[in-house]
């Protein structure tokens, strides 16, 4: 979309398939139903590393996959994006796979098969990714196991010690639950943190306070040095940081279809924006308007259209007048 240039993005962590259910009626044990169903390129990682790029960013995804067609295809669909590939292909996993059931809110319930994308390893992370002027982006389903825990730190390690700035997504509320939120902390505590995105779910699991705001208050606290960038669905999104006060960023009034894939939607543009530029708040802006749009639709990552673009550039032309 944007061809403005901006500091070179390497998303780090899973790359997998959706396959995207929204069944017509309850599924009930023994039962048959219609719905609506695809397959759709996933991953959290991935998913972010396209719409980083779609708004100009950039952008290389490190990963692993299997040998076998999915694997070929999914790498196949990350290239025609215009990303740059790292991957390594595994014999002994096959590409991962994640069911997404969608209700009839259009918030959907993930199962997360535990692919090649989980057996990353420290020695396959390739030595090029990392340079100054660069930025990591991890997600937490790089953290929640080992492997691909050491390969995701030892990646972390890499990027501060070549002067590269860091971003993570906490991932899954129900994971650091099963991790326990002690142990998760401790897994991210040596990581230097530039950018956090959390969700509020995320948010509460990882502070243990109730409230939206009070886990913004306590991850402010925690991450000092942190932008956090908390989504809240409807409800729009926080961001606040060491040199940001406060802000409130509204959601669109888009109607909720599916929200598979919002939140990396929303991370990816956010930060081809904010990488550029070092403004947190439009990045904002326009990260609500690409997540509402792509929830009002099905899958992570569906083809822009004229309404997009049109909204992007309204932000882009008011941004750049306010500079």
């Amino acid at each position: 979309m944007s061809n403005s240039t901006a500091p070179y993005l390497v998303s780090l962590g899973d790359l997998a398939w959706d396959v995207l259910a929204r069944p017509d009626t309850l599924l009930l044990a023994g039962g048959d139903t219609t719905g609506r169903l695809e397959l759709s390129l996933g991953g959290s990682a991935a998913n972010l590393a396209v719409w980083a790029r779609r708004l100009g960013c950039p952008t290389t995804f490190a990963g692993k996959i299997g040998q076998d067609h999915f694997g070929e295809m999914a790498l196949r669909g990350l290239q025609d994006e215009g990303i740059d590939t790292q991957v390594i292909r595994s014999a002994q996993h096959p590409t991962g796979v994640i069911l997404a059931l969608i209700d009839q809110r259009g918030q959907r319930a993930m199962l997360t098969g535990q692919g090649a994308d989980w057996e990353l390893l420290p020695d396959e992370v390739p030595a090029a990714l990392f340079g100054p002027g660069r930025h990591l982006h991890l997600t937490a389903w790089s953290l929640f196991r080992d492997p691909p825990r050491a390969a995701a730190m030892y990646a972390a390690a890499q990027a501060h010690a070549a002067g590269m700035t860091l971003s993570l997504d906490p991932g899954s509320f129900q994971m650091i639950q099963q991790l326990g939120r002690e142990n998760f902390l401790r897994h991210i505590a040596p990581l230097h943190i530039d950018i956090l995105f959390p969700n509020q779910d995320e948010a509460r699991a990882m502070s243990g306070k109730r409230s939206a705001q009070k886990a913004l208050d306590w991850l402010r606290e925690q991450f000092p040095k942190s932008l956090i960038a908390m989504k809240m669905d409807e409800q729009g999104a926080l961001i606040a940081g060491p040199t940001q006060e406060q802000v409130h960023i509204p959601a669109t009034d888009a109607e909720l279809v599916d929200a598979t894939g919002a939140g990396d939607a929303f991370g990816g543009s956010f930060l081809a924006h904010y990488l550029r530029t070092g403004d947190a708040v439009t990045a904002g802006h326009i990260a609500a308007q690409v997540g509402g749009w792509v929830v009002s639709r099905f899958g992570a990552h569906p083809a822009p259209d004229a309404g997009l673009q049109k909204r992007l550039e309204q932000w882009q032309v008011g941004a750049a007048s306010r500079r």
